[in-house]
């Protein structure tokens, strides 16, 4: 690339901006979804597609973002993907139904889409490799920082001024940086002339969307119910087939052969524990606060609170350490600290103290944020000259079993509980119980962090060695 450093800088931080605007939108509709029931006459089951739909989209869109990155500028994907949000918040803000604001959610989803695994790419991209850590842990601060404070806002905004007025406000962000995209986005950046596999589009949609259609339901239906069923089987068929697809194109939508990188792999492993246990216990331990412990809504939040806090100050300081004493080390510190809040977990009772959930949480928490950055940083300096394709399978992997653990998870406890979770002390054990199966999935995690994760230069110089 032939463009100056402040060129690069400016594009990187208006996509970073970018991506923290449509981060916000992810989850801030859940704030709002009383207000939606009643205002559109419907259940909360109905409702939550305001918010489940935007998450499907979001995790088919992934798996096209290796060809959006190498087919068009960065000018033209800033301005086409804002475009398509602008016109979702638009929609949604004058939407007179249940079914148009969520048309509206799909648009902003489809921003949302192209826009966060892009910012990934470009960041990679344009920052020297020595350097990756420590940007990704900046992105990843910003991305992290943005849900956390839009939520707590958003509730303010919904009591006081409606849930519409969140549509106003991603409306007049957008307008707003599309005109800072006027001025400073160029078409500095590489495109090519690759084609687009319609077949393999069809394959990743029906298989990502069914797989996690399907595992989302399950938390409503149970595991026999065709809701879940079928998603899931047309699911796995339709990956199957697009895995056995890719090799035989010249230029295939996703280049999975990265995935006889050894390492990469064990890299992509280690993030969809991570994000399976992360998202799973993100839907349980509130469940367990407030349908277990009978707390309150409050209480849980403020227990949460914290350690919320601290995932998101760890996003950028696992990146810093793992420049300093490197990733095997850093790694390990935020498994070991994993399997100490799942650990203390085992020992929840429906009498646990405020100071011990929240204690426990935020090291659980901490462990997690350590980890996060660190690990998908590495995956994919593994395939450092391939990053397109490597940021699709690691992103579109690991938002199908963020997708499995939000509801598995749950189903677990239910399930050990002996068919429903209850004030009782059923559910107080099934809840220790899949404490404990969470915490042997980070005992893996610690293992493969000690026997195959190392600095890129160290594990380099073994196989010269």
């Amino acid at each position: 690339m032939n463009f100056k450093m402040d060129n690069r800088m400016q594009l990187l931080v208006l996509f970073t901006l970018t991506a923290a605007l449509i981060t916000i939108a992810q989850g801030i509709i859940t704030t709002g979804v009383v207000y939606l029931m009643s205002d559109f006459s419907v259940s909360s089951t109905q409702a939550q597609w305001s918010y489940s739909a935007f998450l499907l989209v979001v995790g088919v869109m992934i798996p096209l973002s290796a060809f959006i990155s190498r087919r068009f500028s960065a000018r033209t994907i800033f301005f086409f993907a804002l475009a398509v949000f602008l016109l979702g918040s638009i929609i949604c803000y004058f939407s007179n139904s249940l079914i148009v604001l969520i048309f509206g959610r799909v648009l902003q989803a489809i921003g949302n889409g192209i826009v966060m695994p892009y910012v990934q790419i470009l960041l990679l991209r344009i920052v020297p490799e020595e350097k990756w850590q420590t940007y990704m842990g900046l992105y990843g601060l910003v991305v992290a920082i943005a849900p956390v404070v839009g939520s707590f806002l958003g509730g303010f905004v919904i009591t006081y001024y409606g849930w519409r007025s969140l549509f106003s406000f991603f409306a007049i962000s957008t307008i707003i940086l599309l005109v800072f995209g006027l001025i400073l986005v160029r078409d500095d950046t590489p495109t090519e002339n690759y084609p687009l596999d319609y077949l393999s589009v069809l394959l990743s949609v029906l298989g990502c969307g069914g797989v996690m259609l399907g595992f989302t339901n399950v938390a409503d239906y149970g595991f026999t119910h065709y809701f879940v069923i079928l998603p899931i089987i047309i699911g796995i068929i339709a990956l199957i087939l697009f895995v056995r697809r890719q090799p035989k194109l010249e230029k295939p939508l996703i280049n999975i052969s990265i995935l006889k990188n050894k390492y990469f792999s064990i890299g992509t492993v280690f993030i969809c524990i991570l994000f399976f246990a992360l998202n799973g216990c993100t839907a349980l331990v509130p469940i367990f606060i407030q349908g277990i412990a009978y707390n309150s809504a409050i209480f849980s939040a403020s227990v949460l609170f914290p350690g919320g806090l601290l995932i998101i100050a760890f996003n950028f300081i696992g990146p810093l350490l793992t420049n300093r004493i490197g990733i095997r080390k850093v790694l390990i510190m935020g498994c070991i600290l994993s399997i100490i809040g799942f650990a203390t977990m085992m020992f929840y009772t429906q009498d646990s103290s405020f100071e011990f959930i929240m204690i426990t949480q935020s090291i659980r928490y901490i462990g997690a944020g350590l980890a996060l950055m660190p690990a998908t940083t590495w995956a994919l300096t593994m395939v450092s000259d391939k990053v397109e394709d490597g940021t699709a399978v690691n992103n579109t992997l690991r938002q199908i079993f963020a997708a499995i653990g939000s509801s598995m998870v749950v189903v677990m406890v239910a399930v050990l509980a002996g068919g429903a979770i209850d004030h009782n002390s059923a559910s107080v054990i099934a809840f220790n119980q899949t404490s404990l199966i969470l915490l042997v999935l980070h005992i893996i995690m610690l293992i493969l962090a000690i026997l195959y994760i190392d600095d890129k230069d160290k594990i380099e110089s073994q196989k010269q060695g």
